[in-house]
């Protein structure tokens, strides 16, 4: 049974999205810009469980450019389109905002909802530092699946990002620049502080060994600050996303941390570049599943053969 959706667009500003029967602002779309250091890009923060608790951190201060759930690319043929300092092999972080580019919100094809699942179609420009026109962006949010029986919903984020450079658009990571095991790129959840520590589990294994793996999910249970209880967040590839690495074609390797801080990211070049021939669009979908409790392994493998693609 769905809680059914309420959607409140401020515009220039955000989207709201809002359980009527309980009042709790599941999430919130922000695509105002904002600080330029930090490689103004649209975000979801806050994001909550259907209890109203938050599982997203926003311009913590171990990382200020770390804004809820958004679509990153650290180290894009030269560029950070991530923010803050920039990764160089041998020096370290530095800060370079030379570097430091922007994903600007460009417009909205669709903004809808019929109380059971809300999408949001927009359109996006990536540039370097300069300004100069990257890539463009097809964005597709959806929210669906509302269930306050099982205490849980999902959101759906599709991008098909097409290379507009008369050149290849080389994505990497800190990893492909030199730097073990710190392969975040592409789309990457924060989570709030009191995640730290939080337990990391997927199809076949648990703990932060699983940095750089690959399966098709991967899950963080967390307990609250300020309210009992727990949450857990799951990210699912969708079935299609394939990535074309030394390996051959597999699912991304995982970013995921649960010290100093709480994140995971379906990383697009954890170990090796992605590279887009000019003209050529890069597509992937996912699936963010937000629940209260802790979920265990058995609890995520039902819900989403439950809930196919």
């Amino acid at each position: 049974m769905s809680g059914g959706l309420r959607v409140v667009h401020a515009l220039g500003d955000r989207i709201t999205v809002t359980v009527p029967a309980t009042g709790v602002e599941l999430l919130a779309y922000v695509y105002r810009p904002e600080a330029a250091w930090e490689a103004p890009k649209p975000y979801i923060h806050p994001m909550r469980t259907l209890a109203g608790d938050i599982v997203t951190d926003y311009r913590p201060n171990d990382h200020r450019w770390h804004k809820g759930l958004s679509l990153t690319a650290s180290h894009l043929s030269g560029a950070n389109l991530w923010g803050g300092n920039s990764y160089v092999h041998g020096r370290g972080y530095l800060e370079l905002p030379e570097r430091v580019g922007s994903m600007a919100h460009a417009g909205f094809d669709e903004v809808a909802s019929d109380g059971e699942r809300l999408v949001v179609a927009e359109r996006l420009t990536w540039h370097p530092h300069d300004g100069a026109l990257w890539a463009d962006e097809e964005r597709r949010i959806e929210v669906h699946d509302v269930d306050p029986g099982a205490g849980s919903w999902a959101l759906t984020w599709t991008s098909a990002v097409t290379n507009r450079r008369e050149e290849p658009l080389r994505f990497g990571s800190p990893t492909t620049a030199g730097r073990v095991m710190a392969g975040y790129t592409g789309l990457f959840w924060r989570g709030p502080r009191a995640f730290r520590e939080g337990r990391i589990i997927g199809p076949d294994g648990e703990g932060p060994q699983l940095m750089g793996s690959q399966s098709p999910w991967l899950a963080l249970s967390g307990e609250h600050d300020g309210a009992d209880g727990h949450a857990t967040v799951v990210f699912e590839h969708a079935p299609e996303n394939g990535h074309s690495g030394a390996g051959g074609t597999h699912p991304a390797h995982w970013f995921v941390r649960n010290e100093p801080f709480a994140g995971i990211a379906p990383s697009w070049a954890f170990f090796d570049e992605l590279e887009l021939a000019p003209g050529d669009t890069l597509r992937r979908r996912y699936r963010v599943v937000v629940a209260d409790g802790v979920w265990e392994r058995e609890d995520i493998a039902k819900y989403l053969e439950a809930h196919p693609w």
